[in-house]
């Protein structure tokens, strides 16, 4: 089953850590889809990846791979610099690309992902796989038709911990390799979810800190949202935090819906709590309970029903460009000490090619890639 009418025929470009998770959710769904092939820089890794995923053919280069092979979708899995050309890359061949957050590095890159997806016409996706889960997808529907009233405040946090020894890889912690610290590559998640439930944010204000990490980054970074609709929200993005979670709590008119969890969410995790007088409310949330996880399965899983129904999948460059404009929006409101409105951001702000606008307030503890 595909847009070809056979089984979609996948490849990995990149085999650390997060390739294994799209290699578990390609597994499991099988016979829709297929790893036919992966590359590495690393031809040992490589080889090992493919060992235990069925043994799908091995390339030196991502190039060599998109020429000789006959792909629906590519997974790009390497670290955050090489997203936006091999993102590019694919897409010129004319194959779908599934793109780890962040797509890209800087708005610039983003905006250059939107002309290509335009111009070509080929999906540019990127990963925000909690979009997926059962109970947000229910969310998203029920804030839609309005049944809970007008959304009010939210509260977005991502508190985790990372020790010293997490940023010894070396593209960890840097703005050049990396593109920031646990607002581009922890929360991002987290308020991702948060933007696709609440739409458009309008205004930011922000602060951030290198409170105990070793790095060139932020490690906590805090801003104060506005949204169109008129909604409020506080988002938290840590690496020193002690208690791990992963918690959004949505207050509208008529009901609190929040959600706690770690790295995925289950059902069991969310909670509905009516207005006094509002109770029947409740009769609608979840009235068909799932116990799957918020995962990369859930997502690719989509992308399947999207392609072989001739539907534009989600999350394309238009859309996660709106998340990733939020995270520069918080560090240039974080480094300017002044909010930012949606769009402020063009031209030739210094913000729009790099995250860090070239104004980190502190002394990098490292050598910054320029």
């Amino acid at each position: 089953m595909s847009v070809n009418g056979h089984t979609l025929r996948a490849a990995i470009i990149g085999t650390g850590g997060i390739a294994h998770a799209h290699a578990d959710a390609l597994a499991s769904l099988a016979p829709r889809v297929e790893l036919v092939a992966v590359t590495d820089v690393d031809a040992t890794r490589a080889r090992e990846f493919a060992a235990t995923c069925g043994g799908a053919a091995i390339y030196d280069d991502a190039g060599d791979m998109l020429a000789r092979e006959k792909l629906d979708i590519v997974h790009i899995c390497t670290p955050p610099q090489t997203h936006a050309a091999l993102a590019e890359q694919v897409a010129r061949t004319g194959v779908v690309a599934l793109v780890e957050k962040p797509t890209a590095l800087s708005l610039a890159e983003m905006d250059r992902l939107v002309a290509v997806e335009a111009e070509t016409g080929v999906p540019i996706l990127t990963v925000f796989q909690h979009r997926f889960g059962a109970a947000a997808l229910e969310l998203r529907q029920l804030v839609k038709s309005g049944a809970l009233g007008r959304p009010l405040v939210a509260t977005c946090e991502t508190l985790w911990y990372r020790a010293d020894d997490y940023f010894d890889v070396p593209w960890r912690g840097r703005w050049a390799i990396e593109g920031g610290g646990p607002t581009m590559g922890h929360g991002i998640h987290q308020f991702d979810l948060m933007l696709a439930i609440l739409g458009p944010w309008a205004r930011v204000s922000a602060i951030a800190a290198r409170q105990a990490r070793p790095t060139d980054t932020e490690d906590v970074s805090l801003a104060l949202a506005e949204f169109e609709n008129g909604a409020v929200a506080t988002v938290v993005n840590s690496v020193v935090s002690a208690r791990e979670t992963s918690r959004l709590r949505f207050d509208f008119e008529w009901a609190t819906v929040e959600v706690e969890h770690l790295y995925g969410y289950r059902d069991a995790d969310w909670r509905f709590t009516a207005v006094p007088g509002r109770e029947d409310l409740a009769a609608l949330w979840r009235r068909e309970p799932s116990d799957e996880l918020s995962s990369h399965r859930g997502q690719i899983g989509a992308i399947i029903d999207a392609l072989v129904s001739g539907e534009t999948p989600a999350v394309g460059t238009v859309e996660a460009r709106r998340t990733l404009e939020f995270a520069a929006a918080t560090y240039a409101s974080a480094f300017r000490g002044i909010p930012v409105e949606a769009g402020q951001l063009s031209g030739d702000d210094p913000f729009v090619s790099r995250m860090d606008g070239g104004m980190v307030p502190w002394t990098p503890v490292k050598e910054v890639l320029v």
